[in-house]
């Protein structure tokens, strides 16, 4: 395109090494023109599915399916803030609805999602769970996103301190996509520069390499070498989860400004 914001990401799923399905599910959503990348922007999502049987995998298929579908129907110029939180409800209620109906032990599916979406300078980003989203700046990985897990939830309320917060409930989740009729997303807007690098993982990444590796592993030129090289390391350190990420580089952006809503060029 040649104005406006300009990307280029890879993405890459893997079973991990025990696992005997991939209940991880990503995509996304890249206008095709640069009108389209005024109007709607870009979008990438990733969810990781809960619950084993295949009804992880049908909960994270469902609920990227449901937001990459609503995100192309989008009215033009939506805000992002407010199309992300809706679409995430949205899917919620397909997993939650879904789950009920396919039930015979009682329980119902669910799923992580984050997601995000990009549009002149800016990132909105949007998640339920653990799955995270990271902005890589000057070789630091920064987490956008805060788990919602019981071990984090407790920490934050001084429950215990992170020295004494082994074992306690850490990939347990406090909130996640399908388990209740509705759900609040945790939404946020960045302002993004050229440059910067933005990471979608689910938790078999996050979970196995530090934030210092992940950055580390992320600085090749090459997103997919990264990519499979971040898959490697969660293996080669873990391999008990599936592994899944998306990375995202920004070449340039379009600044604007806000004035009664409607976006405007700066100089």
């Amino acid at each position: 395109m040649a104005a406006g914001m300009e990307l280029e990401f890879a993405q890459l799923s893997d079973r991990g090494l025990v696992r005997e399905q991939n209940e991880d599910y990503l995509g996304y959503v890249a206008p095709d023109t640069a009108e389209r990348a005024r109007s709607h922007g870009w979008l990438f999502a990733l969810a990781d599915g809960v619950g084993g049987h295949q009804d992880g995998e049908v909960a994270s298929r469902l609920a990227i399916e449901t937001l990459l579908a609503g995100f192309e129907k989008a009215v033009p110029g939506e805000a992002h803030g407010a199309l992300l939180q809706r679409l995430v409800q949205s899917a919620n209620e397909h997993v939650h609805d879904t789950g009920l109906a396919a039930s015979t032990r009682g329980r119902s599916m669910a799923t992580t999602i984050v997601a995000c979406a990009l549009r002149f300078d800016r990132a909105t980003v949007a998640h339920v769970g653990d799955s995270r989203c990271y902005l890589i700046r000057r070789g630091r990985a920064h987490p956008l996103t805060r788990d919602h897990t019981l071990a984090n939830e407790q920490f934050r309320m001084g429950l215990f301190s992170p020295d004494s917060a082994e074992g306690v409930s850490r990939h347990m989740l406090s909130r996640s996509l399908g388990t209740e009729l509705f759900v609040s997303a945790d939404v946020s807007e960045h302002q993004v520069v050229p440059g910067d690098l933005l990471l979608l993982c689910s938790d078999g990444l996050h979970g196995a390499v530090s934030a210092a590796d992940i950055a580390e592993a992320a600085a090749d030129e090459d997103l997919q070498r990264s990519a499979e090289r971040l898959v490697k390391l969660a293996n080669d350190r873990d391999g008990g989860d599936n592994v899944s990420l998306q990375l995202i580089r920004v070449r340039s952006v379009e600044r604007i400004g806000m004035y009664r809503g409607r976006p405007y060029k700066l100089p």
